[in-house]
């Protein structure tokens, strides 16, 4: 409570980029940048690049891509289709089975109409549509089997209008007469709007009065016939895709069952006026495109047009990640689609990467020529020289007095064993384990000859020769051999 007796609330900052958020760091990205142009590359691709990467603490655009893929082939692997027939046909089970026992226990039923109609029953065709079609006009003896068939005409119409305007199947349930006349007659003024607005008839005063009187239907508040087009044609069309992905066997038990949507075919023909008058304002939508579900979790029309539509808002955002696209730039990642689809902490990792990219093209290290390309600033080349100085003393200051070696390798022999010693070598000699290996390898006719034109390293690891018996030795120094290491007894 404060001094004034007015009392003050704190919540999550929903507004935008957290004010309060440390600035992006350059540090780690010009490093990497340099790197990569020292390597070849353009400073242009060498930025391309670290977004790609990402940074030590920071995803980059390929590990976002990757979840987004992840995410799609979770959608299409969770999901089948079926799930409106599954509903129907259980529905169309309940009511046979209690009319079935209705009639059963009704004693004062004539047992001639009692067998009629049991042989009505039995003869159902397999098709659930076909079956709901045949009981349309069925008088129906059990209350809870009238109850049952009249839900499917009900689920119907609520999963037909979900296809269409989303959230409908939830907002209808349990709807009465007055809601769906309700239903009927924002169909047939929202039919009149999309017609005179391709006939270039409508006007602004005309699309408020819809919305006064309809607007509920909307949640999303189009603000313009133009938006109310763009939604409605963007469900529509994957709605269309839906029908695309089942079998010609469900998407023709679908389109009979929708003549039964509450019992009226007026909603099915108003919905047909519908998807055409959407249809030629937008062509350019994805009308014809499908998809190949292969999960055992069945889904109705409304919940697998929302799917379709996650699917096609996952595609959109693989393409913006992968900025492959001429003039692509990370502003164009939709942060709200990647919150939805991913959670707000791809949100995050997306939204850092477009302020990296930004302050690295505001910061005066990359200056655009008047080609169009990408250069390093001067005040960049600068801080690359700084760099790599840096890395160089911390390479020279870490070497602990090593010096360059004429071969590489322990003690300049990449094998680790002995080789012969040549003018210049200032490796350590290990001499009495030279002799001894030089002992150890020569055995003459007879006699004992032991040249040992070899060093070793005093950290090798050469297996400890024998102990040689006990003998005079002395070396002799000869024009063809620098150093030969002889027996006292040889000749």
């Amino acid at each position: 409570m404060s001094a004034h007796g007015r009392s003050s609330r704190y919540g999550r900052y929903t507004g935008g980029p957290d004010p309060l958020a440390p600035p992006v760091d350059l540090s780690e990205a010009l490093d990497a940048i340099g790197q990569d142009v020292m390597a070849g590359y353009s400073p242009e691709r060498a930025m391309q690049e670290f977004l790609r990467r990402g940074g030590q603490q920071q995803r980059g655009l390929d590990d976002l891509a990757a979840q987004v893929a992840q995410r799609r082939r979770e959608l299409l692997q969770q999901h089948d289709l079926d799930g409106t027939l599954r509903q129907v046909k259980e529905l169309l089970d309940k009511a046979v089975l209690a009319e079935r026992g209705q009639l059963a226990r009704d004693v004062t039923m004539d047992d001639g109409d009692r067998a009629l109609r049991e042989m009505q029953l039995d003869n159902l065709p397999p098709s659930p549509a076909a079956a709901v079609n045949e009981l349309s006009s069925y008088d129906w003896q059990s209350s809870d089997a009238r109850e049952a068939f009249e839900q499917i005409k009900d689920l119907l119409g609520r999963e037909v209008l979900d296809q269409r305007f989303q959230g409908m199947k939830q907002a209808l349930e349990g709807a009465t007469d007055e809601d769906r006349q309700r239903v009927d007659e924002m169909l047939g003024d929202l039919n009149d709007l999309l017609e005179a607005h391709a006939r270039g008839e409508d006007t602004d005063e005309q699309f408020q009065q819809f919305m006064r009187e309809h607007g509920d239907f909307f949640p999303d508040e189009p603000q313009n016939v133009e938006e109310l087009i763009d939604s409605l044609a963007e469900r529509a069309a994957a709605g269309q895709r839906l029908l695309n992905s089942m079998s010609p066997e469900q998407r023709q038990e679908l389109m009979e069952l929708s003549q039964q949507a509450f019992g009226s075919p007026a909603l099915s023909q108003a919905l047909d006026r519908l998807d055409a008058n959407l249809r030629g304002l937008r062509p350019g939508a994805d009308w014809s495109g499908s998809e190949r579900f292969q999960g055992d979790e069945g889904v109705g029309l409304g919940d697998g047009t929302g799917v379709i539509q996650d699917i096609a808002e996952l595609d959109a955002l693989s393409e913006q990640l992968q900025q492959m696209y001429a003039g692509a730039r990370l502003d164009d990642v939709d942060l709200d689609a990647l919150a939805r689809q991913l959670g707000d902490e791809a949100a995050v990792d997306a939204r850092t990467l477009t302020e990296l990219e930004r302050a690295l093209r505001e910061s005066g290290y990359l200056r655009r020529t008047s080609e169009g390309d990408l250069r390093l600033s001067p005040r960049a080349m600068r801080q690359l020289g700084k760099a790599l100085l840096r890395d160089v003393a911390q390479q020279l200051s870490g070497r602990q007095g090593q010096r360059d070696l004429r071969k590489a390798g322990a003690a300049g022999e990449l094998t680790g064993s002995s080789r012969e010693w040549a003018f210049g070598d200032t490796e350590p000699w290990d001499v009495t384990r030279t002799i001894g290996n030089a002992v150890l390898r020569t055995v003459g006719d007879g006699e004992t000859r032991a040249r040992a034109y070899a060093w070793t390293s005093a950290t090798s690891r050469s297996p400890r020769p024998r102990r040689a018996p006990r003998r005079r030795w002395r070396c002799a120094s000869t024009r063809r051999s620098p150093w030969r290491w002889t027996a006292g007894g040889c000749r």
